[in-house]
C-alpha cells in the first residue's frame, strides 16, 4: 500500500518474491524463506510453517544478509565431520556459505546446527549482539 513502511527484520528489509521466486517457492514449499540475491528477506507463502516457526526463518535470513553484507565479520571456525556430513550438498557446497548457513541456525535455534563447538558459539553470541537479538 503506499505510504506504508516495509517490513524490516534486525535490519534487513522483507519483500514480496517476484515471479520467479513465488514459482519456485510453490515448488518447493519446504524452503520456508532465503536471503535473495539484493540482501532481502523472501518468505516462502506456500510454506506450512507457524507464525513462531516464521519469525525463527526471519532472523536466520536477517543473519545471512548481515554475515554476506559484512555487518558481521565471515565466520572462520572450523566445522566438525558430523557438521560437514549434515551440511553435504548445501547449495554450492562452499564453506564459507555452509559456516553461514550454520551459524545463522544456531543463532535462530535451528535443530539441524547440531552440536556447536565453543568457538561456533562464541562468533554466534557476537552475531547476536551486533543483530540486537535478545
Amino acid at each position: 500500500m503506499a505510504g506504508e513502511k516495509p517490513k524490516v527484520v534486525y535490519g534487513v528489509a522483507v519483500r514480496n518474491p517476484y515471479p520467479t521466486e513465488d514459482d519456485y517457492f510453490r515448488k518447493n514449499p519446504k524452503v520456508a524463506g532465503m536471503a535473495a540475491e539484493d540482501n532481502r528477506i523472501i518468505m516462502n507463502p506456500y510454506s506450512p510453517l507457524s507464525e513462531r516457526e516464521r519469525s525463527a526463518v526471519m532472523m536466520n535470513e536477517a543473519a545471512r544478509v548481515h554475515m554476506r553484507t559484512g555487518l558481521a565479520p565471515a565466520p572462520r571456525y572450523d566445522m566438525s565431520p558430523a557438521q560437514l556430513k549434515a551440511f553435504a550438498g548445501y547449495g554450492t557446497n562452499n564453506l564459507d556459505d555452509i559456516r553461514q548457513t550454520f551459524a545463522a541456525r544456531v543463532l535462530s535455534g535451528d535443530p539441524s546446527a547440531i552440536e556447536p563447538s565453543p568457538e561456533q558459539t562464541a562468533y554466534v553470541q557476537q552475531l547476536r549482539t551486533l543483530m540486537g537479538v535478545k
